[in-house]
């Protein structure tokens, strides 16, 4: 009979409770609960674009091993196993300059989105109110030019008389985002 054990998955999660810093022993289901919550965080590190990945703060380990990740196929065991890994790498770490790069990613892409609703909105104020809503707008973007607005309102007005392709109503957005979002 052999002394090898054979070990679950489940087991890996408790293998490395040492690499957790802590005061208090953890209980196991906490130790699991944080260990998926890294092997998250990784995943989504490996999901970010590259220009983002860039911006997270990683020793050259842990950066191999996520583009390790991402060279991988998503469907495989292979990238399962090798974002347990980057789980693993993380418990070893502190990960609060990480997570923190993480947040101002997450906060940025919301700025980002939240820009976007406010042109968006703002085009279809000038296509809904004409006169009514360019005016407040020139005068708090005085760089806008009325003109330019009064001709994109009537062709987006035709195209959509006509059911024409909305390249008007395309050009206004991208007027309208070149001034007010520099």
């Amino acid at each position: 009979m052999s002394d090898h054990k054979h070990h679950s998955e489940e087991d890996s999660y408790f293998d490395e409770a040492e690499d957790f810093a802590y005061d208090e022993p953890l209980s196991k289901s906490e130790l699991k609960r944080q260990s998926a919550e890294l092997q998250k965080l990784g995943e989504e590190i490996v999901n970010l674009s590259d220009a983002h990945v860039a911006t997270i703060p990683m020793d050259e380990e842990l950066h191999d091993a996520v583009h390790q990740a991402r060279a991988q196929n998503r469907k495989k065991e292979g990238y399962r196993r090798q974002l347990q890994f980057i789980g693993k790498l993380l418990r070893r770490r502190d990960t609060a300059p990480v997570k923190e790069a993480m947040a101002k990613l997450t906060h940025q892409h919301r700025a980002n989105n939240a820009a976007f609703h406010a042109l968006e909105k703002t085009r279809e104020d000038i296509i809904n109110k004409g006169d009514e809503a360019i005016q407040p707008l020139v005068e708090e973007y005085p760089e806008l030019d009325r003109q330019k607005l009064r001709q994109l309102h009537r062709q987006v007005k035709k195209e959509r008389e006509k059911n024409a392709a909305p390249k008007a109503y395309r050009e206004l957005f991208q007027y309208l985002k070149s001034v007010i979002e520099p």
